[in-house]
């Protein structure tokens, strides 16, 4: 997880801002046109030609989400101080808004919706428990967990080695980074030798800027030219320069950057790249180190990757490209800093 998805409020509202700008000013053309619901259609090749089907977002507070199936099997594994309570309470990092299609506030302003809230409603009705999301900053979900305030958090915690000492992991997702381009770009990026030569946008000290200062330095031991990274002060400015061509790339976070094609849609994205790049970047679950949670959490979500509901939950929010064909507990993760050659 990029250390940009720490502050979760100050980039949502940037993203939104950035959106209203690109599909409100006349300069800049019309954008889809909204559906009855408010709602808007994007084209797949809009999305880099990548497993992504064409979605529009619901973001109203009556959310018709996808449901699981019971499993009792499951539900047995769980800790009997968590099977006796009935409830399964789950931090989720959307205050001040959230970051959609993650974790959001939907139209009522109260309601916590997104990928993340669905998830969690997914593997609750696996495990035969009621889903009580509770929404915080990003940052206080691991406080929440140490104390037992959340049992678990589901809001987008990539698998690290340095976590790993501390908390367990049922992995959900991939995490991914997308380039995103101007709409009807030619582009495809699926490695160092594409960026070449090219300015692309990135934020100062993510790891999305570590993973194009390696990609330079491959192209650098290639005898290729570099990329040229520039860097903004937000979100607006990045699309902005996009837009007019100041820039040919940005690189963010998948999620963000597929929200923003389908909301703005001035965009597309045209590759994508581990988070933890040179290995395969993972969310997960998080759980407290030993709490007993993390298998059944796992068993869960892949009872929903083979009964289908997992894949229409990444369906609804536009994150196929996102998906794992199988639920994990504490896989390698992102190696500490030390460990990085």
């Amino acid at each position: 997880m990029s250390t940009s998805q720490i502050h979760m409020t100050s980039r949502r509202r940037a993203l939104l801002a950035a959106t209203a700008f690109l599909t409100t000013a006349t300069t800049l053309g019309a954008c889809a046109d909204p559906g009855p619901t408010g709602t808007a259609e994007v084209d797949p090749k809009d999305l880099g030609g990548s497993k992504v089907l064409p979605v529009s977002f619901d973001t109203s507070a009556v959310q018709k989400r996808p449901t699981g199936t019971l499993h009792p099997e499951i539900a047995a594994e769980l800790p009997a101080s968590v099977k006796a309570g009935g409830t399964l309470v789950i931090g989720s990092g959307g205050a001040g808004g959230g970051i959609p299609p993650l974790a959001f506030t939907a139209d009522d302003n109260r309601t916590p919706i997104g990928v993340e809230v669905d998830v969690a409603h997914l593997v609750a009705d696996v495990l035969g428990l009621k889903p009580e999301v509770r929404t915080t900053s990003w940052e206080n979900l691991f406080i929440g967990v140490d104390s037992g305030k959340y049992q678990v958090a589901i809001s987008n915690v990539g698998v690290s080695e340095e976590r790993k000492e501390k908390y367990d992991f049922a992995t959900y997702r991939l995490g991914l980074h997308a380039f995103e381009a101007k709409k009807g770009s030619n582009l495809r990026v699926t490695g160092p030798a594409d960026i070449s030569g090219k300015r692309v946008a990135v934020g100062s000290g993510t790891l999305q800027e570590a993973i194009l200062l390696r990609w330079n330095e491959a192209n650098a031991k290639a005898g290729r030219a570099p990329a040229e990274l520039v860097y903004y002060q937000g979100t607006t400015e990045y699309y902005l320069a996009l837009d007019s061509g100041r820039i040919d790339l940005y690189l963010g976070p998948n999620p963000t950057a597929t929200y923003h094609v389908v909301t703005a849609a001035r965009t597309q994205i045209v590759g994508t790249v581990s988070s933890s790049y040179p290995i395969p970047g993972k969310v997960g679950v998080l759980t407290k180190k030993g709490s007993g949670l993390a298998k059944p959490v796992s068993d869960a979500i892949n009872a929903a990757i083979a009964d289908g509901s997992y894949a229409k939950v990444l369906e609804r929010w536009g994150l196929t490209a996102e998906a794992v064909p199988a639920s994990e507990v504490n896989p390698s993760g992102l190696p500490k800093p030390t460990e990085t050659k």
